[in-house]
């Protein structure tokens, strides 16, 4: 009897050890975070600019030299590829825009999401937009969004909001006209609430039309 009790508290030490062993702290996982943010810069290649840097630029990024800039309050990484026509969202206004854009999940380096190469109008993501005194909140359309039937939310990532200090919202109307443009990198913090919770980094591309 004493050596299955003995067996039985052995058997109970190695699971409990196993256990601990195998759970994840939220320290291990912003360090999984970061680390794969990190490889994603490196294996494409990316060079990180300041925001001063930036600013310098006329708030541009250097497309031909692959240049990204880090915005401090966020932590997001953000190309500009094009400003795009029209203007910017001016203070107190609001309005609709039409979103086209893949979601890569930076862990796996695959896309887990996109409605880029879909070019129909009731295909494209239905997003509403507004200015209040310089900060943006944006949410999506039920039923017209494809981020909103994959997450079941209407709230736009506080990541998405980041480029529209520095793009124009409009529609083309002439030949050479071009809509914005941006990629992003958008650690969970700034990320969908599914980003939060599992602390995914996801990079998104994407392109901003008036509706």
């Amino acid at each position: 009897m004493r050596k299955v009790s003995l067996l039985l508290l052995a058997i109970v030490a190695l699971v409990t050890f196993e256990s601990c062993k195998d759970s994840e702290t939220y320290a291990d996982r912003k360090k999984k975070e970061r680390a794969a943010i990190n490889d994603y810069i490196a294996k494409n290649k990316i060079k990180v600019i300041s925001e001063a840097e930036f600013f310098a630029h006329d708030s541009m990024t250097d497309v031909k030299n692959n240049e990204w800039v880090l915005m401090n309050s966020t932590g997001v990484y953000m190309q500009i590829v094009r400003k795009g026509v029209g203007s910017k969202v001016k203070q107190g206004e609001i309005k609709n825009l039409l979103v086209r854009f893949d979601e890569t999940d930076l862990k796996t380096d695959s896309i887990t999401l996109s409605n880029r190469w879909l070019y129909y109008s009731s295909l494209v993501d239905h997003m509403v937009i507004k200015n209040t005194s310089g900060s943006y909140l944006g949410v999506f359309i039920a039923g017209k969004s494809t981020m909103w039937s994959r997450y079941r939310s209407t709230a736009v990532p506080n990541g998405w909001m980041v480029p529209f200090d520095y793009i124009n919202i409009g529609r083309p109307k002439k030949d050479g006209d071009e809509i914005a443009k941006v990629k992003l990198i958008v650690p969970s913090s700034s990320g969908t609430q599914n980003a939060t919770n599992s602390v995914t980094p996801y990079m998104y591309e994407l392109t901003f039309q008036e509706e």
